[in-house]
């Protein structure tokens, strides 16, 4: 499966001052990981967001915002992003969200 390099490079840039990035294909797609944790990634299209269950649930009240529901069953804390209805503020925003997340995770 292809992943949005144009998405992928849009994310790459809001981590990019980071010193704890990595990168790592997942999903048959293309996972952003701070600090050992998998923050993001992109799944064909889509932004994956890993937010931990109380920021999911916060997230789920956006309307660009769906349960991630990657493998048939909705996964708890992580939910995908329709890009196309988020501008640069909005999209800024979301994956700083995930990065305080995992910043929030014991460390690896």
């Amino acid at each position: 499966m292809a992943y949005d390099e144009q998405l992928a490079a849009r994310v790459r840039e809001l981590l990019a001052p980071r010193g704890d990035l990595g990168e790592r294909r997942m999903f048959g797609g293309m996972a952003f990981m701070v600090a050992g944790h998998m923050a993001c990634g992109i799944v064909g299209e889509e932004l994956m967001l890993r937010l931990g269950p109380d920021g999911a649930e916060r997230a789920l009240g956006l309307p660009q915002i769906r349960p991630m529901d990657f493998t048939g069953r909705p996964m708890k804390g992580f939910v995908f992003a329709d890009v196309a209805e988020l501008d640069d503020a909005a999209l800024a925003g979301l994956v700083e969200d995930a990065v305080d997340f995992v910043l929030s995770l014991p460390p690896k």
